[in-house]
């Protein structure tokens, strides 16, 4: 049975969500927020320690001014409960991205919250803000001229964002693409295609995705 210690997550759909539904697009992110709370639950009670959520892309900075500025409106509200609750459950915030496109107030604020669970071990949750993985590869190597260390794959692991290989990428939605999210951790990663729309996932198809993903055979490319 394969084990799962890093699941990564597409989150798409949001906006076709609301749309289907009824709702102003918007109030799919809203929605989707309630999704991430579900997904942390079972990662828990599945025993997965580390969940990254591919939040805003690179991409996404062509979007319009209101639309970008609901969402970081959004993720300011939801990292003022992360403050209180992360911690309280032993859960850790990370952020990897280009965080320098935000604004000094969102920064300032993800920093608190990313020292006040750094402790923490039961879950991490890897928040990739302004993220796009062609651009964390860039920067990595950048790090290592600017180190005058050589370019080698150990190298360039130990300096991107998130050095650590993704077991499980799941992409809802129904899109079958990975849109530019972690592709170097995912270079061996199993891969699973939803077509549910991300604020429609439940625990439920979410644990069969899991129990799916431990019966397949993991050759690692031997």
């Amino acid at each position: 049975m394969n084990t799962l210690n890093h699941l990564a997550v597409v989150m798409d759909g949001n906006r076709r969500w609301a749309k289907k539904n009824g709702f102003l697009e918007k109030l799919g992110y809203s929605q989707g927020v309630k999704t991430i709370e579900r997904l942390m639950q079972a990662c828990v009670e599945e025993k997965i320690s580390n969940l990254s959520l591919f939040a805003f892309s690179t991409e996404n900075w062509s979007r319009p001014k209101d639309e970008i500025d609901f969402i970081f409106n959004l993720l300011d509200k939801c990292l003022d409960d992360a403050l209180q609750r992360f911690a309280a459950n032993n859960v850790r915030l990370r952020a990897i991205g280009d965080l320098s496109r935000l604004d000094e107030h969102l920064k300032l604020k993800i920093k608190q919250v990313e020292e006040a669970t750094k402790h923490c071990t039961l879950l991490c949750v890897n928040l990739a803000i302004s993220y796009g993985s062609k651009d964390e590869i860039v920067r990595s190597v950048k790090k290592l001229i600017e180190k005058g260390l050589p370019i080698t794959e150990q190298n360039i692991s130990e300096n991107l964002d998130l050095p650590l290989d993704v077991d499980l990428m799941l992409r809802v939605g129904n899109a079958k693409r990975l849109s530019n999210f972690l592709l170097w951790q995912s270079s061996y990663a199993e891969i699973y295609f939803s077509e549910t729309l991300f604020p429609g996932l439940t625990k439920r198809e979410f644990k069969k995705i899991i129990k799916e993903f431990r019966k397949r055979e993991r050759t690692f490319g031997k």
